[in-house]
């Protein structure tokens, strides 16, 4: 099967285009104060900074059973939005990628389960709602990924088919949204992977070992139209 030419680059957010783990960890480690409990180590949690607020809650406060960490996750959310941009920050050399990949005539998208009024100010903090056609938030379909509605919107939103997408992002569930809507997918693995979890099995069409790879994009035989 010969495949149409990429015409769009869509990302996800946490752990691709964004180090947002630090705030999520800090803002889970408050809470944990608020309970007398220890911090916990930033590299313990980091691998669950893609999992949204329930599974952060579950593995940072995995003291209290699961009723009270679900009272609990409006109180994360509130307590993480007033820190978004504390120790956050685009993850080295993706602004430079981001702006070539634009340059280069890329439609650009995010793909995301957070929620996106968390989503876009954090984009815009990083300087970079300008850059991207679409911003798909984990709220703003009725099912978020593993499930293919956020990508096949996003495609939607940018006028472009599936197949003429490629989606990048740090979780099995970015891989198994892609390839369910029909788009080539990208694991990015400088993201939120645990050491017992391999990127190998999960099925995308390449494993990136640094940002500055996604530049591979641009090339003769990957041109858009």
């Amino acid at each position: 099967m010969t495949l149409r030419p990429l015409r769009a680059v869509l990302f996800d957010l946490d752990g691709t285009l964004i180090d947002s783990a630090p705030d999520l960890v800090g803002t889970l480690n408050d809470l944990r104060r608020d309970h007398g409990l220890a911090p916990m180590p930033y590299a313990e949690l980091r691998a669950h900074a893609s999992k949204g607020a329930a599974g952060l809650l579950k593995a940072g406060l995995h003291e209290l059973d699961e009723s009270r960490r679900g009272l609990l996750r409006d109180t994360f959310i509130e307590r993480y939005r007033q820190r978004l941009w504390q120790d956050s920050r685009a993850f080295d050399g993706m602004d430079e990628v981001l702006r070539a990949l634009a340059a280069a005539g890329f439609e650009l998208g995010i793909v995301t389960n957070k929620i996106e009024s968390l989503a876009r100010p954090l984009v815009k903090q990083a300087g970079w709602l300008h850059l991207f056609g679409t911003l798909i938030g984990g709220d703003s379909t009725p099912i978020p990924k593993p499930d293919p509605g956020p990508v096949l919107a996003a495609c939607r939103a940018l006028g472009v088919a599936p197949d003429e997408c490629v989606l990048v992002g740090d979780d099995e569930r970015d891989v198994r949204a892609g390839r369910s809507a029909g788009s080539r997918t990208l694991a990015a693995s400088w993201g939120y992977i645990a050491d017992s979890d391999s990127p190998h099995l999960w099925g995308a069409d390449g494993i990136l070992d640094g940002v500055a790879e996604l530049l591979s994009l641009i090339s003769d035989s990957h041109k858009p139209y």
